[in-house]
């Protein structure tokens, strides 16, 4: 199958990540399941889009810009539903962040002016996309050779 997904056009693989997505959202996973088998490690999109160029330039698409909207309206239907207690979702781990008190208080109130409590809205931002450059990272030796070819 990994030969098969090197041959199709960059096209017709955004396009199959949308497909996936969309059959997926449509049988009403949790967001967990969602999330783990369309935008996470071995999910869809990562296989689809194997090099970091692609996958951020799939990352700017409309397509992807689709699935992330289809992420919220499960997660949105999660916290309505109170489904946190499913059995068939993958276990939570739990990090510890430190972070500076200004940023804290600024994390407190953007929770409250959305009505939410500081995890939901951590995890919010953690499935953003994110700038290498506001990361402080620039992408990997291997993958700006790999971009520019042999």
């Amino acid at each position: 199958m990994s030969q098969q997904l090197h041959e199709t056009t960059f096209e017709d693989r955004k396009l199959e990540a949308h497909r996936v997505a969309s059959a997926l959202y449509e049988q009403a996973p949790d967001w967990v399941t969602f999330f783990r088998e369309i935008l996470g490690v071995g999910g869809v999109v990562r296989r689809l889009f194997r090099e970091r160029t692609e996958m951020l330039e799939f990352e700017r698409s409309p397509e992807h810009s689709e699935i992330q909207f289809m992420l919220a309206r499960l997660r949105h239907r999660s916290d309505s539903s109170k489904g946190n207690g499913d059995p068939k979702s993958e276990p939570m781990r739990v990090i510890t962040v430190r972070l500076p008190q200004s940023l804290h208080a600024t994390l407190q109130a953007e929770a409250a002016d959305y009505a939410t409590s500081i995890n939901k809205l951590c995890i919010t931002k953690l499935m953003q996309l994110v700038d290498g450059e506001l990361a402080g990272s620039s992408p990997p030796a291997a993958a700006d050779a790999r971009a520019g070819g042999p």
